[in-house]
Order: C-alpha cells, then structure tokens, then sequence
C-alpha cells in the first residue's frame, strides 16, 4: 500500500494496489499545472485510490473536454488527474505526492512533441 498527501497535509489519500505504468508527461497542461518542465503520474486502477481525508479538500478541473484534474484547495498540490468520460475505471496520482517510497522499473516520456527547450 502507497500513502500520499499534499504539501500542507489537509488532502490524504492511500493506494491499495501496484500503479500499471509511470510517465513523465511533457504536454503544456501538466507543464502549466505543476509549474515544471514535466509531471510524473503512476496509472492505477480507480478502486485502488482512497481518500483517507474528506473529498470537500479536493477542488476539481476540468483541462480538457474529457480529463479532471484535482488538486487540494489549501495549498493547490496536484494529486490525480482522470478522464470524465473514458477509462473511467483508470486515475493517474502525481507521484511527487506520495509520502511512501516508491521506485519505479520503467517510466515512459509521453507527449515529447512539447518537450520544454530549456531541461538538459
């Protein structure tokens, strides 16, 4: 099991399952949303995920048509981003969130094409 929270604590969650792939996420959204040249995100089952806090921590974005973003409304962490209408069964977790040490075997770069210019 992962334990994760956000920086000031307020959003705790757990992960009752292995996540089934890890990326480094290059595209403008998570650019913008973490503030960084890219984001790491563990892809997990959606029944693995529990909010150990209540939900009302959680506030909500939609990025896209079809992706919901969440984030703790106190400090504004990023803990899950999901799809609203497919792969409803699927929630990627920012894996910087996550308080329990976590190694993973591989992690794929995605959506390249956006790479930033300035990371070595």
């Amino acid at each position: 099991m992962y334990k994760g929270s956000c920086l000031c604590g307020e959003v705790k969650f757990e992960l009752a399952d292995e996540p089934v792939a890890v990326s480094h996420c290059h595209c403008r959204m998570c650019q913008k949303q973490h503030g960084s040249a890219f984001a790491t995100y563990a892809r997990f089952p959606r029944q693995a995920l529990h909010y150990v806090t209540d939900m009302e921590k959680l506030a909500s974005y939609n990025s896209s048509a079809d992706v919901v973003r969440k984030f703790c409304r106190t400090c504004g962490s990023s803990i899950e981003w999901g799809h609203s209408g497919r792969y409803l069964d699927w929630v990627s977790i920012a894996v910087a969130s996550l308080d329990t040490e976590f190694k993973a075997l591989e992690i794929e770069d995605i959506h390249v094409e956006s790479r930033a210019r300035w990371v070595m």
